[in-house]
């Protein structure tokens, strides 16, 4: 019998790197992207201690050129992905709309949006050519309403969003399913990045509450993936308990 394969984009971290870890425990083949191949060869040899398979390519999302060159290069038998988690995303910058900067915006809008785009025509193409396959698009409760100073990165999630619902239509055909998975508050790099390493900044906004893990999202991609081949979960939107809305948090203390 064939090994089911994962492909997974932001590996190095956070979500990704626990969603990696999982599928790898559930079997899979799992091929892991980021630009740092340092914590890729590390997720490496956690995974393959284990006895786990895993394939990792380093490049950069946000450009089309090494997303064909890195893809494009893989084995025939790696290009038979089961299932693609399009993780990689990032927050950079709070700020209101008059103070931006074009740089946060631009970093953005090609991670968030176009690297999801670029991965997604690739693999997608593939699947499309096999009639199976299973895309997850991490989304964002910024991709379902948005909050002060979170113009850009709400916009870019939204757009996920919308992207989200056009695959499952055009997909459709094809046999292949497309979940959208919308978390609210996970404690991984995400603050760190948005603070520009600024780490007492980012550690303020999980300050009172216990946030949900990455291993929490990792857990719920696995349940989407493993329902019966003709139930599709078409969104699943993730919060801690203490929190009810973007803005809308509950903290002890």
């Amino acid at each position: 019998m064939a090994q089911n394969s994962v492909l997974i984009t932001g590996a190095t971290a956070g979500i990704g790197w626990e969603a990696a870890i999982a599928f790898a425990r559930a079997g899979y083949r799992v091929i892991g992207t980021g630009r740092r191949a340092e914590r890729l060869a590390a997720l490496q040899k956690i995974i393959e201690d284990e006895g786990g398979d895993f394939t990792p390519l380093s490049f950069d999302i946000r450009e089309s050129a090494q997303c064909h060159a890195a893809l494009d290069g893989l084995p025939a038998e790696h290009k038979k992905v089961d299932v693609l988690v399009n993780n990689a995303g990032l927050a950079i910058g709070l700020a209101p709309i008059n103070q931006g900067d074009f740089e946060h915006w631009d970093r953005m809008m090609e991670t968030n949006v176009m690297g999801l785009l670029y991965v997604s025509k690739i693999v997608g193409g593939w699947m499309v050519e096999q009639k199976s396959g299973h895309i997850i698009n991490i989304a964002s409760v910024a991709g379902k309403e948005v909050y002060p100073n979170g113009n850009v990165y709400c916009a870019t999630k939204h757009a996920v969003d919308a992207i989200t619902q056009a695959m499952r239509i055009d997909l459709l055909p094809y046999g292949i399913k497309v979940t959208g998975i919308y978390p609210g508050m996970v404690e991984t790099e995400f603050s760190i990045v948005r603070f520009e390493g600024d780490r007492e900044r980012a550690k303020q906004p999980y300050k009172g509450i216990e946030p949900l893990h990455p291993q929490d999202i990792a857990d719920s991609i696995l349940w989407a993936v493993g329902q019966p081949a003709h139930v599709q979960i078409t969104e699943l939107h993730i919060t801690p308990a203490a929190q009810a809305t973007a803005r809308d948090v509950r903290r002890e203390g």
